[in-house]
């Protein structure tokens, strides 16, 4: 059988599972979307959000790119936090890198070209700022998971300095971003940072290790 079609016939009995749980299920999607959640994280194929958080459909706004940058001319990103934030109402900003992460590891290579190298020019720009600790790792794979976790939390930070998470501070807003890494060795997520309205984000020091 083609791959895609085996595609369709699972989204069959997904489909047909929710509804014998729920006869309403699909009924009640279209009602809207009332989400606490966002996550930002890699395009990884091994990182699946909701199914590693178990959160049901509706439950998780959702932006994946390369690497879990957060690059302020890109669009995509910038919309996607202002609708989480402004219009949902999201308590909880997650950004998540993850284990043995292919963007992170060709940051460190080099040898990419095209949209991608010039993607990648966020995460050079935090190896260039943490290049002392990464080059004391003692092999690649130790270098790899150590900028994963100092990926996380600049770009944690930066995404904190966005004018629509600022906004939403300065209003009182609930909101806290959560710094995350996933082990894809073992399935569990570890936690690295968290930060709200009264963090001092220039005085945010480097996370220890999780990745171990």
């Amino acid at each position: 059988m083609r791959e895609y079609k085996q595609l369709l016939l699972a989204n069959k009995a997904w489909a047909t599972e929710l509804l014998e749980e729920k006869t309403d299920f699909f009924q009640r999607q279209t009602v809207g979307q009332k989400p606490d959640f966002l996550w930002i994280g890699c395009s990884d194929s091994r990182v699946t959000p909701e199914q590693m958080t178990m959160t049901p459909p509706g439950g998780m706004f959702l932006h994946r790119n390369i690497a879990n940058l957060v690059h302020d001319d890109d669009l995509n990103l910038l919309s996607v936090v202002q609708y989480a934030v402004d219009v949902l109402k999201v308590r909880h900003v997650i950004l998540c890198g993850h284990h043995g992460c292919g963007g992170v590891l060709a940051t460190l290579n080099g040898g990419t070209e095209g949209p991608v190298d010039r993607w990648l020019g966020n995460a050079r720009d935090v190896l260039h700022r943490h290049q002392d600790e990464i080059a004391a790792q003692p092999d690649e794979a130790a270098k790899v998971n150590r900028l994963v976790e100092v990926n996380v939390m600049e770009q944690l930070r930066h995404l904190a300095r966005l004018d629509t998470i600022q906004k939403a501070f300065a209003e009182g807003r609930e909101l806290w971003l959560h710094g995350w890494v996933y082990d894809i060795r073992d399935g569990h997520i570890k936690t690295l940072l968290e930060i709200d309205a009264t963090t001092d984000l220039d005085g945010i020091e480097r996370p220890g290790k999780v990745l171990v």
